[in-house]
């Protein structure tokens, strides 16, 4: 139910004056980072209430909004087998995750390091590597990374290329997408760009950026036709022809203005 995730109003009895007043327990969405296992098993009803936790930062119980705390991150997983029992995500929804990331199998070599560190007596120490206000500087960080004018071009002009009605769409485009991404997929690639530029120790978005991270950003916020689905194209595959379609240009650099 949607309140066992936002939390609920109970009833508490003063025992010294008899009186009752209600009182707001808080649900797990009241944390830094909440994780939503295998969120296409929650009704829609839920999904609702969650859905106003990624966006507006808060959720709201008998008419009350309650603030989230700073940061706040949602992490969901999806089983994409026994889909008997779940409800798929609305698109609105899909919209607030930054990346969509598609986890294979391990490795032989990850398998084995898996099964010798649970299979012993070995027990993991979890150690702090931040605080919440150094994600929050951080945060603000990569929003002050520059981004040239040109690479941002882009990134508006590869998003705009993929909804069919717009003129800059190619034919591939046309025939397999029923819907391409919004604005937010814009924003979140320049700003998945800024972060990977700050990781690899730059302080300028490149073009390499922007294509290393189209791919899990836009391959949630593309929905396919029928057409796509009867010759068995994916996301995927559309991204990387539209990409190909419209690569970088070379010759520049990518430096800020």
């Amino acid at each position: 139910m949607p309140s066992d995730i936002t939390g609920t109003d109970i009833i508490e009895e003063d025992v010294t004056t008899g009186h009752r007043k209600w009182t707001f327990v808080e649900g797990p969405i009241f944390g830094n980072v909440v994780l939503a296992d295998e969120i296409n098993r929650t009704p829609p009803k839920t999904q609702a209430a969650l859905l106003e936790a990624m966006q507006e930062r808060s959720c709201t119980v008998r008419g009350h909004v309650y603030q989230l705390p700073a940061p706040f991150f949602v992490l969901a997983t999806q089983n994409p087998i026994e889909l008997e029992g779940t409800y798929a995500l609305p698109e609105a929804q899909l919209d607030r995750f930054l990346f969509n990331t598609i986890l294979d199998y391990l490795s032989a070599s990850d398998e084995l390091k898996v099964v010798d560190l649970t299979t012993t007596t070995r027990v993991a120490k979890i150690e702090a590597v931040t605080t919440a206000q150094e994600l929050l500087g951080f945060q603000q960080l990569v929003r002050m990374v520059p981004i040239g004018e040109p690479v941002a071009q882009y990134v508006v002009n590869l998003v705009r290329a993929t909804r069919y009605k717009n003129q800059s769409a190619p034919d591939f485009v046309k025939k397999y997408v029923n819907y391409g991404g919004s604005i937010r997929a814009a924003q979140f690639i320049v700003l998945a760009a800024k972060a990977r530029a700050l990781a690899r120790r730059r302080y300028h978005v490149t073009y390499d950026d922007v294509t290393s991270l189209a791919i899990p950003v836009l391959r949630h916020r593309i929905l396919l036709n029928f057409h796509a689905e009867s010759e068995r194209i994916d996301a995927d595959e559309i991204l990387r022809r539209l990409i190909e379609y419209m690569p970088p240009p070379k010759e520049a650099s990518g430096q800020p203005r």
